[in-house]
């Protein structure tokens, strides 16, 4: 059968991926010791499990699979079979994720899979049977089956070391002890769940598989793991890089670097990934089709694949997009963070800045003046674990809606992580970034009013299936300078910190430049000449940005600077009403690039209907020897992103989920569980920026469409969505889109309030 992904040249020459290498150029010296000083960097920060633990890891997998081994033939047992049957009954346990890639650090969950014979069913058997067995047994503590969950899984502790728990029902009445999953026929007549299921193993070793040093891998994929979790880019949930997503990012730059260590891999990382054009998509080889008519990731004949920003593909049949929560905010920010490291990278190289530089943690609460504040409770520990769940998968929601509602001039900076309040019980809370979009012109005045994106935000939530009494959800809007106490380290609140982030920054910088004590002590005049260049620069980045085509995303990270002295740049009415000035700035960030957006070589024929690791498959790329300059990799890398994804970049209409909570709008429930149907106000933005020029207000129809059914007029051609890069659709000058008729707020928000 072959390696997937392992292509060859005319010459018989072999490489993994859909591409040829970038370079061939083996480590110097000067690699090696860098790479060692790497890997003692992460050995002192405490990324490596302690031997004891990795002993008591492999004990619970052990015992794992003696438990479900017992499991299946009590099942069957009860279920009527012959002893013989019984004897042979049998299931297995797999793992996947950062365990099964040997880059899972101390106190990591273990992420495992049962596969189990076609008569061991999901709800009665593993959801029903095992879960008693467990339940019963001393080892086994915080026990929290999910089975409503998209992907099903079991939760719990196994001597104190976390397992999620998940189930594989294959059709096949014995379950061999050499079972290889790897192989497309395990997913005949397999559910969707089952399939879902097996995915995540699947593509585990199958990316091991398609790099062609696995502990180079290792330890590229244990820095870059470190350096998102430290700039705060870490969360799939909340639509960031998640543990597979980077595995597939560095798998792609090992395939493109095969014979480097793993600081030049650390270095090729951002540089690639900064000048990548999303939504170009990064693969590990060749979308296969498949013999089962399973669906794969198309964007010509699957709309919803149009909308991906971000596409980062699984290598495993079926080939699915592994980041499709990712905003056009979370986007924004990778971009920037890309950057970044790219800089930092360089400064590396020449010996001005160090690894302590490039894991700087990102100083989320300092880094804006405006935010909001999501906070959740319930009646019990149970509840709140179940409550925090559903609310952690919809919070992207809300990043959503916030985008949309004001067409991308208010962008937004979910944090990955949560908060709990000791002196509040059973208590967690969420904080989210708020910043006008950069470059944008305002009025005095002007004001975002996303009241009631908020509330069909909590509308959407409490609809929760399996919502109890006690569970409640309250968002409000905070500024800086009232972050409250118990997010910060032993509570205690940092002295003066946006002076102190100006402070850092700086400091970043001057390592990063390697600017000399010299360079920096000349202030006043020096450093507002190249303020007027840089905002120079960043003027003809825009103009040139504004001619690419539209069917892509322009998302060159913006230029931010602190202003401390800027008057209040929100006013609060009710909870969430916010009034911006120009003053409203991210003070952490990254300068803007210099450089246009590489314009796309090469499109699809109209009618091919290759897949597109086929087409891909087809490239011949040079690869550079060890004298390749920065020019000729930024070449090579343009040449990898020539392809058919031009095509196939649709308008982003909105999406699915937003649609889905359309029906949320006419609804509010009582504090009785009942549903209310209620009339709202409207309440119109004042301005939305369509290529750079202000839109009367008069011609704007609302973004918050709560009626009780008095639609006068809808003209479909006319509800265009914004595109992807944020900037709104034409609207029409000559009537309003919508015409409705309301009544007064009444009891909208009773819930909420």
């Amino acid at each position: 059968m072959g390696i997937p992904g392992l292509s060859n040249q005319n010459n018989g020459k072999q490489w993994l991926g859909i591409t040829e290498p970038i370079s061939l150029a083996g480590p110097t010296e000067e690699d090696v010791v860098k790479s060692q000083e790497l890997e003692k960097y992460l050995q002192g920060a405490g990324l490596y499990e302690s031997q004891h633990e990795a002993v008591g890891r492999e004990e619970v997998l052990g015992r794992l699979d003696q438990i479900v081994k017992i499991w299946v033939k009590t099942i069957s047992r009860a279920k009527g079979f012959n002893e013989q049957l019984v004897h042979e009954a049998n299931a297995k346990i797999f793992t996947f994720g950062s365990y099964r890639l040997g880059v899972h650090g101390p106190g990591a969950d273990i992420d495992t899979l049962c596969v189990g014979p076609r008569h061991a069913t999901r709800e009665e058997d593993f959801f029903g049977e095992l879960r008693k067995m467990l339940s019963e047994m001393e080892e086994v503590t915080e026990l929290h089956p999910v089975p409503d969950a998209h992907v099903p899984v079991m939760k719990f502790k196994f001597n104190g070391i976390s397992v999620d728990l998940l189930y594989a029902r294959l059709a096949l009445w014995v379950i061999p002890e050499d079972l290889d999953i790897s192989q497309e026929s395990i997913l005949q007549n397999a559910d969707e769940q089952t399939v879902l299921s097996l995915n995540g193993c699947r593509v585990t070793d199958q990316v091991l598989r398609l790099v062609p040093n696995i502990q180079n891998f290792r330890t590229t994929l244990r820095c870059m793991r470190f350096w998102a979790k430290r700039r705060g880019v870490y969360s799939n949930v909340a639509g960031f890089l998640g543990g597979i997503n980077l595995a597939l990012l560095v798998g792609r730059i090992c395939q493109l670097y095969p014979n480097a260590l793993p600081n030049m891999l650390v270095s090729r990382f951002f540089r690639v990934y900064t000048q990548w054009r999303w939504p170009n998509p990064v693969m590990l080889c060749a979308i296969e089709e498949g013999s089962l008519g399973l669906s794969v990731w198309d964007p010509r004949r699957n709309p919803k694949d149009r909308y991906h920003l971000m596409p980062i593909i699984t290598p495993a049949y079926p080939c699915m997009n592994s980041t499709y929560n990712v905003t056009l905010s979370t986007l924004r920010i990778m971009s920037e963070e890309f950057k970044r490291g790219s800089e930092i990278c360089e400064a590396m190289e020449a010996s001005k800045a160090d690894w302590d530089t490039l894991f700087e943690p990102y100083p989320f609460f300092e880094a804006y003046k405006n935010y909001l504040q999501i906070d959740i409770t319930a009646e019990n520990a149970d509840d709140l674990r179940q409550w925090k769940g559903w609310v952690e998968s919809r919070l992207r929601q809300l990043t959503l809606k916030i985008e949309r509602y004001t067409y991308g001039m208010l962008q937004c900076h979910p944090y990955p992580g949560e908060f709990s309040d000791k002196s509040r019980t059973f208590h967690q809370c969420y904080f989210m970034g708020l910043q006008r979009k950069q470059g944008v012109p305002v009025n005095e005045g002007e004001q975002f009013d996303i009241r009631l994106t908020v509330e069909e935000f909590k509308h959407s939530v409490n609809a929760y299936t399996l919502w109890k009494p006690g569970m409640d959800i309250h968002v409000s809007h905070v500024k800086r300078r009232n972050i409250p106490n118990f997010i910060f380290p032993g509570g205690v609140r940092p002295l003066l910190p946006s002076k102190a982030t100006g402070e850092n920054r700086q400091s970043s910088k001057s390592r990063v430049s390697g600017h000399s004590q010299a360079e920096k002590s000349q202030g006043g005049k020096a450093a507002t000449n190249e303020a007027r260049k840089r905002k120079r620069s960043e003027e003809n980045v825009e103009n040139n940005n504004s001619k690419i085509s539209k069917s892509f995303v322009s998302l060159s990270p913006p230029n931010k600077e602190v202003h401390e002295d800027i008057t209040p740049i929100i006013s609060v009415t009710s909870s969430c009403s916010m009034k911006f000035d120009d003053s409203e700035v991210n003070s952490i960030s990254a300068q803007k690039s210099e450089k246009p957006c590489l314009k796309l070589v090469g499109e699809i024929p109209s009618g091919d209907s290759q897949a597109y690791g086929s087409v891909m498959g087809n490239q011949q790329l040079t690869a550079p020897d060890a004298s390749n300059t920065k020019e000729e990799e930024r070449l090579a890398i343009e040449q990898i992103m020539s392809g058919p994804y031009e095509v196939h970049q649709a308008l982003a209409e909105e999406s699915d989920e937003l649609e889905d909570d359309m029906g949320y709008r006419n609804q509010v429930k009582d504090n009785g569980g009942s549903v209310k149907s209620n009339n709202f106000d409207i309440s119109i933005p004042k301005f939305v920026v369509a290529e750079e020029q202000v839109i009367p207000k008069e011609t704007i129809c609302s973004t918050h469409l709560f009626s009780n059914g008095g639609l006068d007029e809808l003209e479909p051609a006319e509800l265009t969505a914004p595109l992807l890069c944020g900037i709104p659709a034409p609207v029409p000058q000559r009537k309003p889109l919508i015409r409705l008729n309301f009544t007064s707020l009444g009891k909208a928000l009773d819930k909420s309030s």
